[in-house]
């Protein structure tokens, strides 16, 4: 009796320990891990199931934050071992191109998701729209899925493509902020160049000047503005805006190139109201 009175509470201690190991080896909640995004649709082939996640729940005509989980069929698991490219295409009446677009990668910290985005830069219409090939490699094995998504026109003009005085087509995306105040506000845009149907590459260590105005308030301007200038690190623009009241602005900008030559873009003057580049907000 001496024995049992011993070995009973180490199996107690041994049986506490092991549950507690197990929990730590499955402790991934892929609830939680999209529980401040709202689900846009679902991409599937034979075997997994894509889901896309925005903040709003939809896409837009311009910037895009998407996340993305991978989930196995049969399982049910969400997939934590993919790497993925990712290929939005817009198919028009005459042609086919694609539009900028950042990598696909696992979020930092995370288990089940992934995350980039995607700058589209023209709307769906009755007669062309855009799909989203997912090509993905899972323990060496290669997938593929494909699937239409739904891209409507943005209320505002939150982003625009060009031809500079350098005659190469760019485009210019709005991404932040996406929650405006009434306060100097931390400003962000994407730059890139269309090298072909296929190919949008950042544009680097140029400038974007701004002046954002006030059209049906005497086109009054703010203080404090800063001219976003490129971010190695994120390989987009920084910048600030200073906005004073709410409603609607008019964000004036004039593109200049490496050595300071306007590529598009006029200075805004008591003659001059706007400039013909320009992004809009509305708060």
């Amino acid at each position: 009796m001496k024995i049992l009175k011993y070995i009973l509470p180490i199996l107690f201690v041994s049986t506490i320990v092991s549950c507690s190991n197990d929990n730590d080896d499955n402790n991934t909640d892929p609830v939680s891990e999209v529980e401040n995004l709202t689900l846009v649709q679902e991409i599937s082939n034979d075997t997994h199931t894509i889901e896309l996640f925005t903040k709003t729940g939809e896409l837009i005509q311009g910037y895009n934050d998407i996340t993305i989980r991978l989930k196995d069929k049969t399982s049910n698991e969400f997939i934590e071992n993919a790497t993925f490219t990712w290929k939005p295409m817009m198919h028009m009446v005459e042609m086919s191109h694609s539009c900028p677009k950042s990598e696909l990668v696992k979020v930092t910290g995370k288990e089940t998701i992934y995350n980039g985005f995607i700058i589209f830069q023209m709307p769906e219409n009755a007669e062309e729209g855009w799909d989203l090939t997912f090509n993905y490699t899972i323990n060496g094995e290669e997938f593929e899925a494909v699937g239409d998504i739904s891209v409507p026109m943005s209320p505002k003009k939150t982003v625009t493509v060009f031809i500079g005085a350098d005659e190469v087509k760019y485009i210019l995306a709005f991404i932040e902020p996406q929650t405006p105040e009434v306060a100097i506000n931390d400003m962000t845009v994407g730059l890139f160049k269309m090298e072909n149907m296929m190919s949008f590459p950042v544009v680097e260590n140029y400038k974007v000047m701004l002046d954002p105005r006030m059209p049906s308030m005497g086109n009054h301007t703010s203080p404090n503005n800063e001219d976003l200038v490129y971010n190695a690190s994120s390989k987009l623009y920084d910048g600030k805006l200073s906005l004073t009241m709410t409603g609607y602005w008019k964000l004036n900008l004039m593109l200049q190139n490496e050595n300071g030559e306007v590529l598009k873009g006029e200075e805004v003057t008591n003659d001059n109201e706007s400039s013909s580049l320009y992004l809009e907000i509305e708060f």
